[in-house]
């Protein structure tokens, strides 16, 4: 199926590694939609992305915590396109008190509240699922679905419990377990729609230079994205129900 016959839906992609994912796609020809929660940062960025030649870039008003969004999008992506052959499940927050660059490392796991727990699992998990249910239907009409899930290498459990890890000593509790939940949901969503022509991949996008990675991160913004279109435009051999960085695949 050409590039150019596609379109995307990508959450949370007025800036950061959702806005590397977009244009990443859109320069391959695919027709992008931004999801933002502020609109009016939505089409600045849908703006930008025209500027540099990228011709189809849509912008819907989407805030992953609410429903009625989930229902607008799904609506607007029908009636425009009838159809979706990505979702990039890119919108994320990380509410830990920490720090990745310092020289200790920290651990949440003692201290993070209720409070904390609950939001970024409702972002980063419950959300990312019944945003994915709702528009599933649209995705079944593709002839090459793709779903990305943006985790972390820090959701990996084998590597947090491997003391020679490079992520050991960085243990931001609620935001790593809402990453190993949604890693199981690509294992279990990846596994119902075997048979089917749609894949679901688990992405890691690096350490990457965002306002959540911070300015110590290793890898520049303009790499944040690679990850996530590569597993959005696999080929139809392309593997399913696995988690990578860059091709490399991640143990869970």
């Amino acid at each position: 199926m050409a590039a150019q016959d596609k379109v995307a839906f990508i959450t949370g992609a007025n800036k950061g590694i959702g806005l590397e994912t977009a244009r990443g796609l859109g320069a391959l020809g695919v027709a992008v939609v931004i999801g933002s929660r502020d609109e009016s940062k939505g089409r600045a960025a849908a703006e930008t992305l025209r500027a540099e030649g990228i011709a189809h870039v849509d912008v819907v008003k989407f805030d992953i915590t609410q429903p009625e969004d989930h229902q607008a999008a799904f609506s607007y992506l029908e009636g425009r396109y009838g159809k979706l052959d990505i979702l990039v499940n890119n919108a994320g927050v990380m509410l830990d008190q920490g720090e990745f660059g310092s020289p200790g490392g920290f651990n949440t796991a003692s201290t993070v509240s209720p409070k904390i727990l609950h939001e970024t699992f409702e972002t980063n998990f419950f959300a990312v699922v019944a945003l994915t249910q709702t528009l599933l239907p649209l995705i079944r009409k593709s002839p090459a679905g793709r779903i990305v899930n943006l985790s972390s290498i820090l959701g990996s459990l084998a590597m947090h419990a491997d003391p020679t890890s490079p992520i050991y000593a960085m243990k931001a509790f609620a935001y790593d377990a809402s990453k190993t939940a949604l890693n199981a949901f690509t294992v279990h969503l990846a596994q119902e729609l075997r048979g089917t022509p749609i894949k679901v991949n688990s992405a890691h996008p690096g350490w990457v230079k965002t306002d959540m990675g911070g300015s110590n991160a290793p890898m520049e913004l303009s790499e944040g994205g690679k990850t996530s279109v590569q597993l959005a435009t696999l080929p139809d051999d392309g593997p399913t129900g696995g988690y990578f960085h860059l091709g490399q695949t991640l143990p869970w």
